[in-house]
């Protein structure tokens, strides 16, 4: 069964998940930030979706410091995996960051690291594709580090930090607050993880 219909629908159905769990908070307004890339075609689709309680102790895009709540690893069924933030941003329901990079690995059981390639920025002011915003992507280098393991539903923390193309760095410290991981498996595809366990 495929969750959608479009190239970008897997995304935009993902952001507006992760929108919706947003909780109103306290957080700094944002403009959009200029994204000087231009989308690369897509057609993936979310296969594995997991979504972490708890808050960002440390949340900052270009230099600003926002407050969160939800984090969710998405894993598409090309291999792409995205650790996505909903903002707690009161004048935009639609603020999504997502740190996306393709080819992680696993060293243990309890531990997980994924290469940045680019951040996905979603906002309001985004263009609509079905009604949802398509996030813009802007080519990073970074790395995104899991602590926890989602086949037991429990993740400690997530940490990333990666600097775009135009010199703006995104950073990320994300504790879980213990409650288990909602794990959803939406559909079978072939695993991207690179597991020396096997």
């Amino acid at each position: 069964m495929r969750l959608c219909r479009s190239p970008l629908a897997a995304t935009l159905v993902f952001t507006a998940t992760l929108a919706a769990l947003a909780s109103p908070c306290f957080a700094e307004t944002s403009k959009p930030i200029p994204v000087n890339n231009p989308p690369a075609p897509q057609n993936a689709f979310i296969d594995l979706l997991a979504l972490m309680s708890g808050h960002c102790k440390t949340f900052k895009v270009a230099g600003r410091t926002f407050a969160c709540k939800t984090v969710a690893y998405a894993h598409g069924d090309k291999g792409r995996v995205n650790f996505a933030v909903a903002v707690d941003d009161p004048t935009d329901d639609s603020h999504v960051v997502s740190f996306s990079g393709e080819n992680g690995k696993r060293a243990d059981d309890n531990s997980y690291e994924l290469p940045i390639d680019r951040m996905l920025l979603n906002s309001k002011d985004r263009p609509r594709v079905d009604g949802l915003p398509v996030p813009a992507e802007q080519t990073s280098t970074g790395l995104c580090r899991q602590t926890g393991n989602f086949a037991a539903r429990k993740v400690t923390d997530v940490t990333c930090s990666a600097t775009d193309s135009e010199g703006r760095r995104y950073e990320l410290l994300f504790v879980s607050d213990g409650t288990p991981v909602s794990v959803r498996r939406i559909r079978q595809s072939a695993p991207s993880i690179q597991d020396p366990f096997k």
